[in-house]
């Protein structure tokens, strides 16, 4: 079949690849990227608390992790937390359903969320940091001078400018993704 030209273009919606041929056939791709989450967890939670005005909003993981990972692979998920409270709760429910850890940290997470990151930048293809602090800008343009891609997720009225235009990705972290933890407070006993 001499003569014949094949050929395609790429698309791409919400995270889905496809290719179109010649043939206006519409053939997926796979997507084999791994991914690795690292969470400033101060920076997310007070956040989502400013947000939704509530001192007791957390992060619906179960909502943004899949968001976030788009049917790509994690690899990692990492929640730093400053301070020594940490939930046992919380350790465990990442670390059951996301294989993921809590890291304390002795003061702020910028400075062990950084070191994780660099580590880790040749064992994944994308990392996705939790935190709109602008503080992280350096690490965004040196991990993407390693050619790994980064996205930032964040609640958008708490992220610095120059963060989301750096970013490969900016995913805004809505009311959506965030719950409010309901107080139990024990009867008093009468004895």
């Amino acid at each position: 079949m001499a003569g014949v030209k094949l050929s395609s273009f790429f698309f791409k919606t919400d995270h889905h690849l496809s290719i179109v041929n010649n043939m206006s056939e519409l053939v997926p791709v796979k997507i084999n990227q791994s991914v690795a989450i690292l969470i400033d967890g101060n920076n997310i939670e007070m956040s989502l608390q400013t947000l939704v005005k509530d001192k007791n909003a957390l992060m619906d993981f179960d909502a943004l992790i899949p968001k976030l990972l788009a049917n790509r692979g994690l690899s990692r998920l990492i929640y730093f937390r400053e301070g020594k409270s940490i939930s046992s709760k919380l350790a465990d429910r990442l670390l059951t359903k996301y294989h993921g850890s809590v890291m304390p940290c002795y003061k702020s997470a910028d400075i062990p969320l950084t070191i994780k990151a660099t580590q880790i930048a040749t064992k994944v293809d994308t990392i996705v940091i939790l935190s709109g602090d602008s503080d992280y800008i350096e690490l965004v343009r040196h991990l993407k001078g390693e050619g790994v891609r980064v996205e930032i997720a964040a609640v958008e009225k708490n992220t610095a400018q120059v963060i989301k235009e750096e970013a490969d990705l900016f995913t805004p972290i809505t009311e959506e993704y965030c719950y409010i933890l309901k107080s139990f407070k024990g009867k008093k006993s009468n004895k």
